[in-house]
Order: C-alpha cells, then sequence, then structure tokens
C-alpha cells in the first residue's frame, strides 16, 4: 500500500520592488507571556489587548488554563479571570511548553513555589534546550526539579518534573544576562520567605520588571537596571488587577524594517511598536550600518515606551561590529541584522553572541548554513560568528532550511526579497511568533506568496 503523500505550507519569494507603507505587527511576545501569567496573578479579572498571536503565546494560555485559570482568548484580546499563586490548581497532565522556552522558564519559577509536582515538556525543539541555568538557583531556593540527562551528565533536558514547596530567598548572581532567567527567579522570590536579590552580568529585557511594578508587586530595581530584590514580607500574594496593553513587537518589527533597508527604494513605518530601551539594540545597529531610521515616541504603556520606527533606503550598507551591550540588546533580531550584513560592503562581525548555540537552534550554525546556501561567505567562531557583504551582488535563491526556528526562517524570506531566482520556506515555523507575516509583507509591496509542497 502507496503511503499518502504529506503537505507543509510554504511561502515562495521572489524578487521584490521598493516596499512601502506604513503596518502594524503582532504584540510583542516577550511582554505577551508575562501579561498572561502576571494576569493569572492577580486578584481578579484582567482584560488583555493587542495580545501576541503565535503559537508560542498559545502554549502560556494552555498551560494556565491547565493550572485552572480562566483564559478566554479573541483575536488579539484576551480575559484572565486572575487567582493569584494561591489559586493555582495541580494539573491533570503535562504543561505543554510547545517550542516556547519563555512558556518552560517562566512556569519552572512560577511552580518552584505551589504545593504540588508539575510536568513541563516541549516539542522536540525545545526538548533539545537545557535548562540548567534555571534549574540551579530554584534548587538552592528549596525547589526539586528533575530532567533527562544531559551531555554533562546533568538532569536539567525536558521534560522537567517540577516539585514545588516552601522557598527561601537567595543573593544569586546571574551568570548571564537573561531576561527569561530573571523572570523565574523574580516568580519563585515572590513566594519565598525572606528577600530575593538578583544581580546581572548586564542590562537584560526589563519587561517583567516594568509590568509587575504596573500591577503593585513587591519589587524593586537599582538604578543601573542590573541588580533586583523581591521583598513580599506582608504582601498578600496577588497582583493589582488592572487592563493590560500589549504594544507591536520590535524582533517581529526587526525583519520589515531590515527588508525596507535593503530593497532598493523602500520606504516602511511601523507604528504602536515597544521602544523599551533594552531592546531597540537592532536600530542603533542600522543606524551605524547607515541605514536611515526615524523614531518618534508616541506615548508609554505600563511603563513600557511605544511609538514608531519609519527606514528608508538610502542606499547600500556599510559593514559593522556587533558585541557586548549591543549585542545583548539585540539577541533576538541578529538572524534579520545578518541578513544585513550579508548585502552590505565589507565585513561584519558579531562577537559575544554564544547565547545563540542555545535558542530555538543553533542560531549560528543556522545563519552560517543559510548565508552559505545563498553564496555568502561567513565564518563561524565559539561565540560568534562574521559575515562578507555581497553588496550589490544578488544572493542566490534555493530552499530555506530553519531546522523548525522561526526567526531563521524569516531571515531567509527577507533575503528572499533581494534574490534573482526563487525562494522557498517553510512557514508553519513562522506562525511561532508573527502569525500574519507574509500577508503584512507582500502588503508593503513584497513578492510573496502562500503555496504548498509535497515532503
Amino acid at each position: 500500500m502507496t503511503a499518502p503523500i504529506q503537505y507543509r505550507e510554504i511561502l515562495r519569494v521572489g524578487r521584490s520592488p521598493a516596499l512601502r507603507g506604513v503596518c502594524s505587527v503582532p504584540g510583542d511576545k516577550s511582554i505577551s507571556h508575562r501579561a498572561l501569567l502576571f494576569g493569572a496573578l492577580c486578584g481578579g479579572p484582567v482584560d488583555i489587548r493587542g495580545l501576541g498571536l503565535g503559537g508560542d503565546n498559545a502554549s502560556t494560555v494552555g498551560a494556565l488554563r491547565a493550572l485552572g485559570v480562566s483564559v478566554q482568548v479573541s483575536g488579539s484580546a484576551a480575559h484572565v479571570d486572575g487567582v493569584g499563586f494561591a489559586g493555582l490548581r495541580e494539573p491533570a497532565g503535562a504543561l505543554d511548553c510547545g517550542n516556547s522556552g519563555t512558556t518552560m522558564r517562566l512556569f519552572c519559577g512560577l511552580l518552584a513555589g505551589r504545593p504540588f509536582t508539575s510536568t513541563l515538556t516541549g516539542d522536540p525543539s525545545l526538548s533539545r534546550r537545557p535548562m540548567g541555568r534555571v534549574a540551579k538557583p530554584l534548587r538552592l531556593m528549596g525547589a526539586t526539579l528533575e530532567g533527562r540527562s544531559d551531555a554533562q551528565g546533568e538532569g536539567v533536558l525536558p521534560p522537567l518534573v517540577v516539585k514545588g514547596g516552601n522557598l527561601h530567598g537567595i543573593d544569586y548572581q546571574l551568570p548571564v544576562a537573561s531576561a527569561q532567567l530573571k523572570s523565574a527567579l523574580v516568580l519563585a522570590g515572590l513566594q519565598a520567605s525572606g528577600k530575593t536579590r538578583i544581580e546581572e552580568p548586564g542590562p537584560s529585557r526589563d519587561h517583567t520588571e516594568r509590568m509587575l511594578r504596573f500591577l503593585g508587586a513587591p519589587i524593586r530595581v537599582d538604578g543601573s537596571g542590573r541588580r533586583v530584590e523581591i521583598d513580599p514580607l506582608g504582601w498578600n500574594g496577588q497582583l493589582a488587577a488592572a487592563p493590560v496593553e500589549v504594544p507591536g513587537d520590535l524582533s517581529s518589527a526587526a525583519f520589515l524594517l531590515v527588508a525596507a533597508a535593503v530593497v532598493p527604494g523602500s520606504d516602511v513605518t511601523v507604528a504602536q511598536v515597544g521602544l523599551n530601551p533594552t531592546r531597540t539594540g537592532v536600530l542603533d545597529v542600522l543606524r551605524a550600518m547607515s541605514a536611515n531610521v526615524e523614531v518618534v515616541q508616541t506615548g508609554e504603556v505600563m511603563g513600557e515606551p511605544v511609538g514608531r520606527v519609519r527606514v528608508r533606503w538610502t542606499g547600500p550598507l556599510r559593514a559593522t561590529h556587533i558585541g557586548g551591550e549591543l549585542a545583548l540588546r539585540s539577541i533576538d533580531e541578529i538572524p534579520a541584522l545578518a541578513v544585513a550584513c550579508a548585502v552590505a560592503e565589507g565585513r561584519s562581525e558579531f562577537t559575544e553572541v554564544g547565547e545563540l548555540r542555545v535558542k530555538e537552534s543553533d542560531r549560528i550554525a543556522s545563519i552560517a548554513r543559510e548565508l552559505r546556501r545563498t553564496g555568502i561567505a561567513t565564518e563561524q567562531t565559539t561565540d560568534g560568528f562574521s559575515v562578507t557583504g555581497r553588496g550589490g551582488l544578488p544572493p542566490k535563491g534555493g530552499h530555506v532550511l530553519p531546522d523548525r526556528d522561526h526567526r531563521i526562517a524569516m531571515a531567509g524570506a527577507v533575503l528572499g526579497l533581494l534574490s534573482d531566482d526563487e525562494t522557498v520556506v517553510p512557514s508553519e515555523d513562522i506562525a511561532t511568533s508573527f502569525p500574519t507575516f507574509s500577508e503584512i509583507l507582500q502588503a508593503l509591496g513584497g513578492q510573496v506568496r502562500r503555496d504548498v509542497e509535497a515532503i
């Protein structure tokens, strides 16, 4: 008997004329995770507007429902009936985090202080991602986390079994600047006896601190932004219920902005997008590459600055160096920036970005593979890579192999806008964070169309 033919959704991308127009992007994925989770910890109902529409945020919704929280989602709006920490219930089965490392790490911190046992699972990609950095401090606080052994023989690979209980505060220095790790420890610290103090080697995203302050949590941040203190003494264990608005996702917008910077004649504006300074490294890099970038802040929501960003093509980009704090502030946008470097004049270097090795894919290896496929010279190092741009020479087309990584898939699509040959991109991976990516790109004038192909 012949096996049935299987198909997958793809994007067919061709060389595009100038991209032009004003658009918006889905709600910030990082902030959406926190809006949903913190909404569940409020002492009453919370209405959320502008919620991210991707699969990662859906994983957080599913995990909260499994813990007994009522979450109703309608498009980009959600209604969460907050129950506080004490209202969470032991799940009947494993909590499926899908492809979302943020969901898994934040829920480790959340469940570390709950008096029951939970299991956190994920898809094959997430199951390869080590969770030792979050397991170690939570174990020091008194929680039990058990998983599969990794190459070092430590039980830190998903599925993770979290046995929560009485936690105590700790002073902890993070080995790397990480918003996910920091947020997990903040959630655990809110459930612990005594103060928890967290220090980072550099400032990471501070969405957790901004939103928790907005909702009345007992959290303090020093002037450097690198030290956080949680003191739950006298706190009732519930956040103050309030309407929440999620700004547009700058990490998603980055692919449209880079496209505008590299496709001749383009002029693209992304409106109502988040402008948190811990996230705007991508704009600083584009400016350093001589791109024409205009930023106008139009307001603030929950302590988060929002506004519009306009990028106009003004000629070939020049090579640059991305490292240190600038790399930290643009870590998720590096696949998009690698595309900009691929068509720039000269050799660009990315250093101190070893964290990319443990993202949805080994992004350093994935970026190098995809750039080489299109004829662009690139070299890997342990904690970075270099890209020698082709200047005005178009890249080659072909099939993008994103290794289930949404940002690699979108980077391949943007590079395809410059190719004389067709570029084929698996589209299901993009839905993880930016399900409307192809429609928006098409509306701006990009030569993109949906199709299916046999696999």
